[in-house]
């Protein structure tokens, strides 16, 4: 993606307090827009990973929940562009917690969705996850592979999915559906296994504790995720459209396993823990994106190889500072 190009857009990104969505914000900071960025409510006041963001007079933070119907409407207005990536993510999570997904996931969706069309925002990017296709029945999945809902948290994107997708076909709402494939990098929750690993290998833990090794998964480091999305609001005449952000590789567990402990120069030993297995039949086994459709619709390009963006990644995580923010010896679902 050309990065020289600047804008004075103003966007809005739920779930700026997250990954992805601080990274998006500093990407867009980069880029020249005025920034709204939703942070949770909370009664303490933590704006989450934005409070890594350096402060900007481009930059407003607001502290909500995309739940409310009102609030959405509020937080829209005077924004060019949407990015709706609020969200529950945590698939173990929504095995015990379905109903806060469907809140969250779909009802937050169609929230997001009547304020655009209320105030006729020119654009609204609604994320959705490679999570959404399960298992692959084949490889490079494209955005016509069937979905399965293998997870609570699946479904319900799916079903957000289905109500942008319902408010393009119904009332013309300009919404594009970003589908990006696994993102990782610096500010991922332990939940997800790379911060796992590097976590656990960093605090000094010679048995690594770990789940199923055996499926492979389309690795796309975090700043490129954020400039697909950027790629996606600024290209012309994709309204309508579902499409996946990946690399068009994948690579097992086993091996990721591998490359961060070569790269962080420690010979560890793998134990499967029960408790991070996921019903055999809600495992995704495989996932390998085509992205072809991106790549055609716009110059953006993955800008980092796998091992690339895991050295970026681990020299993060093993920062004290950073480091000290995680809990390597609780399972974080």
């Amino acid at each position: 993606m050309n990065t020289d190009h600047k804008t004075d857009r103003t966007a809005l990104v739920t779930g700026a307090d997250g990954f992805i969505g601080s990274h998006l914000t500093e990407a867009l900071l980069a880029r020249g827009y005025r920034v709204r960025a939703l942070a949770q409510y909370n009664s303490f006041n933590n704006w989450g990973w934005l409070e890594d963001v350096t402060p900007s007079d481009r930059l407003e933070i607001v502290c909500g929940d995309v739940r409310d119907p009102d609030f959405c409407r509020h937080i829209v207005a005077g924004t060019d562009v949407v990015f709706h990536l609020a969200a529950l993510i945590a698939i173990p999570y929504s095995y015990v917690a379905p109903d806060s997904y469907v809140d969250t996931n779909i009802k937050g969706t169609l929230n997001m969705c009547q304020a655009a069309r209320d105030a006729a925002i020119g654009r609204i990017i609604v994320t959705s996850t490679s999570e959404v296709y399960g298992t692959a029945q084949y490889v490079p999945i494209d955005e016509k592979h069937p979905r399965q809902p293998q997870s609570p948290y699946s479904a319900t994107k799916i079903g957000a999915d289905a109500i942008a997708k319902s408010f393009y076909n119904a009332f013309d709402l300009p919404v594009v559906i970003a589908r990006p494939f696994n993102t990782y990098g610096p500010r991922q929750s332990a939940r997800a296994i790379i911060p796992t690993i590097i976590t656990q290998i960093a605090s000094g833990k010679q048995e690594i504790k770990l789940g199923d090794l055996t499926p492979t998964r389309d690795f796309n480091y975090v700043e490129d995720t954020a400039a697909g999305f950027i790629a996606l609001a600024e290209a012309k005449g994709i309204e309508g459209r579902e499409i996946n952000i990946a690399t068009g590789t994948e690579i097992s567990m086993a091996d990721t396993l591998a490359t961060i402990s070569r790269i962080m120069g420690r010979e560890v030993e793998e134990v499967t823990d029960p408790e991070r297995l996921r019903p055999a039949k809600s495992e995704v086994n495989r996932l390998c994106g085509d992205n072809t459709l991106i790549t055609s619709l716009t110059d953006w390009r993955p800008a980092h190889t796998f091992e690339q963006g895991m050295a970026k990644t681990i020299e993060w995580f093993c920062r004290p500072e950073n480091l000290a923010k995680y809990k390597p010896d609780i399972y974080n679902r």
